[in-house]
C-alpha cells in the first residue's frame, strides 16, 4: 500500500475513533515511514521530532497503540525491556521473524502456511484467528566462529 493509502487510512482511522489529527500524530506516521525496517519507539521519536520539533515522548507512546490497532504499524516483542516496531505489510499474518539475540537484527520470512495453520489450530477449539505470530530466537554462527558478526556495531 502507498503512503498515500496507508495515511488516508489512518485519518479515517483517527476520525472512526473520534481522536484528534494532529500534526504531531501525522509526523509520527510520517516518520515511522522515513525509517522503514524496524525501529524501537526511541528511533521513532527522533525521527518524528526532525519532523516536528513539538512531538513527545508521551505522545510517541500514546499513538503507537492507535497505530498498531490501526494496522499499519506492526509491534515486534523480542523479550527485550523495549519493543521494536515495522511499517505492517499486507500479508503481516503470513511472515515470520527470526531475531538474532546476538546482533539484534530481525529477518523477515515468508510463512504462508502460517494462515492456515492459524485457521486449523483454532478451528479445533471453535474460535477464529485474529492474529499470529511465530518468532525465532537465533544466535549468530558467524559471531561463534570467528568472534565477530557482520550486523553487529562495534
Amino acid at each position: 500500500m502507498s503512503i498515500e493509502k496507508c495515511r488516508e487510512k489512518f485519518i479515517e482511522f483517527l476520525s472512526a475513533k473520534d481522536l484528534r489529527v494532529t500534526q504531531q500524530r501525522l509526523a509520527i506516521f510520517e516518520a515511522c515511514h522515513t525509517l522503514g525496517g524496524h525501529f524501537t519507539a526511541e528511533e521513532l521519536l527522533v525521527e518524528a521530532r526532525g519532523i516536528d520539533p513539538s512531538v513527545s515522548r508521551a505522545t510517541i507512546y500514546r499513538t503507537l497503540p492507535i497505530l498498531i490497532e490501526s494496522a499499519l504499524l506492526r509491534e515486534i516483542d523480542v523479550g527485550k525491556d523495549f519493543k521494536f516496531y515495522s511499517i505492517a505489510p499486507e500479508n503481516a499474518n503470513e511472515q515470520a521473524q527470526v531475531f538474532c539475540i546476538d546482533c539484534e537484527k530481525i529477518y523477515e520470512v515468508d510463512a504462508p502456511f502460517l494462515g492456515w495453520y492459524g485457521s486449523t489450530v483454532s478451528a479445533k477449539f471453535n474460535l477464529r484467528p485474529i492474529s499470529q505470530r511465530l518468532q525465532i530466537r537465533a544466535k549468530c554462527q558467524q559471531l561463534e566462529l570467528s568472534g565477530t558478526c557482520p550486523n553487529k556495531s562495534a
